[in-house]
Parts: structure tokens; C-alpha cells; sequence
């Protein structure tokens, strides 16, 4: 049986199906192991925020670390997913420092702002658990596709007003506070939410298939990648809406 395919670029069919059926016993993947394995990385993420919410103002080398920190070990994890019960925690470890600085540069702008932000993207991330075991949606693949496009076209605009950005060019229709960037932000948040149907429904069919024990580390990072967008969204939401 093939392999299914997720719009989360940590989570790639071709690299799951390499590695189909190559486990045995003990060393195969499964369900509760990843899940216990996120709440791992969930842990040292936290623990990686800490460093930096405290003082951020003074932690700027410490999230300029996370966040190229965090690129790498993602890019290293995504080709080398053998690799991942090593560089799946310290991408936590990295995003952590990063997320834990801008957090508490949100905060200080708009206090309960954060706590607002997780409580929003564990529900969320409940709500589409709830939704994917219930079957209200049905991951086909023409579902998959429109996803995986809709995500495409998301970070081509992200990576444009990154570029863009270095000519004096700012995007701020899409990424200000207007009603067309609230819009937006929201459209995205809503892409991220079917990302995570997709991973669920990834991982499942991973473990069903006899994915082997480091694939544990490999889809919990691949969930990683996909909740931290998803707080970042919202954090940006909720200052977007709290400035009109």
C-alpha cells in the first residue's frame, strides 16, 4: 500500500515510503510513542522559552540563534530523518529560544496576549484531532492536494516579503492590521489546521505500515513544525486584532 502524502514538508511520502515495512518486534513505530515523543519536544520547547521570556530585550543573540538554529536542524531532519531522535530535540530546543523571545515581546505590547495564542492553538490542535478520529473529514487525495497547494502558495508569499523587504519593500496589505491582512492571517490559520489533519492521518498510516522506532522522533517533529506555525498565526491574529 502506498504511502499517503502530507502538506507538511517534514512529513514527505517519498520519505516515509523508503523506510515502509523495514521494521520488525520492538523497533516498530507506533502511535503512543510518537505522541509521547511530542510531549517530549513539547517540554524541551518549553524549557528553551524560558531562557529568553524573561529578559528578551537582552536575548537578542539567543533568539537569533533559535531561529537559525532551528532552520537547520529542520533541514538536516527533514533529509536525514534517521537523524531525528537527535536534531528533532534540538530543533525544540532552538525554536524554544526563539518562540520565548517573541512571545515576550508580544506580551509586553499586549498583556495576555500569549496565553491567549496557546490556549487557541491546543484547541485548535484538539478541535482537528476530535474532527480527524470523529471522520468528519475525509483526508482524500484531492483534499491533500488542496491543502498542499494552498500551503505552497503561503510561504511563496512569505518568502516574497522577505525578499522584498530588503528593497524597502514591506507587503503591509497582507501583513498589517487592515481588514485584507486579518483576513489573511486567518485564511492561513486555517491552512495550518488542515495541515495538521494531514499529519495526523500520516503518522497513523506510518505506524500502521511498520515504520521503524526513529520515525517515532521524526513524525513528532513533523507536528512540531506544524504547531509552532500555528501559535505564531495566532499570535500575530490577536495583535492584529487588538491594535484596530
Amino acid at each position: 500500500m502506498a504511502m499517503t502524502r502530507s502538506a507538511n514538508p517534514a512529513l514527505r511520502s517519498k520519505a516515509f515510503e523508503e523506510v515502509f515495512g523495514t521494521a520488525t518486534g520492538s523497533d516498530v513505530m507506533t502511535l503512543d510513542g510518537t505522541v509521547n515523543k511530542t510531549g517530549l519536544l513539547l517540554l524541551i520547547l518549553i524549557t528553551g522559552a524560558t531562557l529568553t521570556w524573561s529578559n528578551p530585550q537582552a536575548s537578542g543573540g539567543w533568539m537569533m540563534l533559535g531561529a537559525i538554529g532551528g532552520f537547520i536542524t529542520a533541514m538536516v531532519t527533514v533529509f536525514k530523518m534517521d537523524l531525528s531522535r537527535y536534531t528533532a530535540p534540538l530543533y525544540a530546543l532552538f525554536e524554544g529560544l526563539f518562540i520565548g523571545g517573541i512571545s515576550a515581546l508580544f506580551e509586553m505590547q499586549y498583556p495576555g496576549i500569549v496565553t491567549q495564542a496557546v490556549l487557541l492553538t491546543f484547541g485548535t490542535a484538539a478541535a482537528m484531532l476530535f474532527v480527524y478520529k470523529a471522520g468528519w473529514i475525509k483526508v482524500t487525495q484531492k483534499f491533500r492536494i488542496g491543502v498542499m497547494a494552498a500551503t505552497g502558495g503561503i510561504f511563496i508569499a512569505y518568502f516574497l516579503s522577505f525578499i522584498m523587504g530588503f528593497f524597502g519593500v514591506h507587503m503591509n496589505f497582507i501583513f498589517g492590521g487592515g481588514m485584507f491582512g486579518i483576513v489573511f492571517n486567518l485564511v492561513v490559520i486555517g491552512v495550518a489546521a488542515m495541515n495538521l489533519i494531514l499529519d495526523f492521518d500520516f503518522i497513523e498510516e506510518a505506524a500502521a505500515n511498520n515504520a521503524p522506532k526513529y520515525m517515532e522522533w521524526y513524525g513528532a517533529f513533523g507536528l512540531m513544525v506544524t504547531l509552532v506555525w500555528l501559535y505564531i498565526e495566532f499570535l500575530r491574529l490577536l495583535a492584529s486584532l487588538q491594535r484596530r
